[in-house]
């Protein structure tokens, strides 16, 4: 589901250069507490919006079997996300019990540096608004169902959330460095769009995909796309497209090699990008491990 921003992160977005959008911001701001954060006010989401809502989970849950990573699975289940268009304050209670994260609602898109503090802090910014009915197949921004259906049940995984915090943090310091554009792409291949290898096969736990009505079945099932094996200095490396199906997936083995390969300080990392040249979108690297 390609989305863009301006130099904005958000609630499930990749931070700085997500995208350019010309259609401008969404969402109320006016009500906005310092850090963003807003009130969900869930009284206020009318029938038709639950509907929505309903329908998007319906057609969504029907691409999950066999593509989505078996940790999405089994938190996403009892979350009882068919009913309607959750209330933040339910999930918030399992969420905390899981893995000491919550959930704050925004009113769309924040700036990279509050983005990155609420993930620093355990906390996930998750647009409170749900999308139009022409929308339906199509969001540029992210709105609530792609954010809970995406993102929060791969939050319930301990690994994977202190890999979130410690994103936040870097982040945090990626922002003092003017090095948002690596990072950036790190977020891109891993929380929006990674895939993992299972002893059943290559599966999905980017939220990007999940929430897709129609990449979740290419990114696991077409032969399009290259699988590349994981490779940090590879994906920051790698531009990547926002206006298509991607042309590249990394592949990961398990949350552990994701949270031990990003752990060390990145300070040496960006110094050494400086001085390498981009990769397109659909580089093709000898070197590259493919994985079928």
């Amino acid at each position: 589901m390609p989305r863009g921003s301006s130099t904005l992160g958000s609630a499930g977005t990749a931070p700085s250069n997500y995208g350019q959008s010309s259609h401008g911001l969404r969402g109320d701001y006016s009500r906005m507490r310092p850090d963003y954060t807003v009130d969900q006010d869930w009284s206020a989401y009318g029938e038709a919006e639950h509907e929505r809502w309903r329908r998007l989970y319906r057609r969504q849950i029907e691409l999950v079997p066999g593509r989505a990573c078996e940790d999405y699975v089994a938190a996403l289940m009892p979350l009882g996300y068919e009913a309607g268009i959750p209330r933040f304050e339910d999930v918030n209670a399992r969420l905390g019990r899981a893995t000491g994260w919550r959930l704050v609602a925004v009113p769309g898109l924040v700036p990279d540096l509050v983005f990155f503090e609420h993930l620093a802090a355990r906390r996930f910014p998750v647009t409170w608004w749900i999308r139009d009915e022409r929308e339906f197949d199509y969001i540029v921004e992210p709105d609530v169902f792609h954010d809970f259906f995406g993102h929060v049940p791969m939050l319930f995984n301990p690994v994977f959330a202190d890999y979130m915090e410690a994103y936040g943090k870097g982040g945090i310091k990626a922002h003092g460095l003017g090095a948002l554009k690596w990072l950036a792409r790190l977020y891109w291949y891993t929380v929006e769009f990674g895939l993992i290898r299972t002893p059943e096969g290559v599966r999905i736990y980017g939220s990007g995909i999940l929430s897709s009505p129609s990449e979740i079945d290419y990114a696991v099932v077409s032969p399009k796309p290259r699988r590349v094996a994981f490779d940090l200095m590879r994906i920051m490396r790698s531009q990547y497209r926002i206006d298509a199906f991607q042309e590249t997936y990394f592949v990961i083995d398990s949350f552990d090699q994701l949270f031990e390969a990003t752990a060390p300080d990145f300070t040496p990392l960006y110094q050494e990008l400086a001085t390498l040249p981009d990769l397109a979108a659909n580089a093709a690297l000898p070197e590259d491990r493919l994985v079928s």
